[in-house]
């Protein structure tokens, strides 16, 4: 399959390896913390390559931004159920140690790409009113 632009991103690479090591030690979890919590968890970090994806499809700087927001928020929801997940004692030191570091290079990452897209043209808003 050949690449497309968004995979060429970092930040969507990046995006993709932490719903990658999440998936990995989600699935070790017993079934009631994968249906409750890990179900949670995985549907936030998918989302955040996922929506990176859609918005860069989308063709328009304005819908691409508001793609990368929602991608933003899905990072910050995933961050949510990793404390609880953390403090419910389903992640290990170790794990929490593989997964921060993705999550502190992600975080500002997917804010500068935010702001790279550009602001929509004064004419294409007016146009897209």
């Amino acid at each position: 399959m050949s690449r497309t632009n968004f995979e060429s991103l970092i930040v969507y690479q990046l995006a993709e390896r932490l719903a990658d090591e999440l998936w990995k030690i989600v699935l070790k979890w017993n079934l009631f913390a994968r249906d409750t919590v890990g179900k949670q968890i995985i549907r936030a970090a998918d989302s955040v390559g996922a929506n990176i994806a859609e918005g860069t499809g989308r063709g328009s700087f304005q819908d691409n931004r508001r793609f990368v927001r929602i991608s933003r928020g899905s990072l910050y929801e995933a961050r949510h159920w990793l404390r609880r997940a953390y403090n419910r004692r389903l992640l290990t030191e170790k794990e929490v140690n593989k997964l921060k570091p993705i999550i502190d290079e992600l975080t500002p990452k997917l804010n500068a790409y935010l702001r790279s897209i550009g602001n929509v043209p004064e004419k294409q808003r007016a146009t897209d009113n």
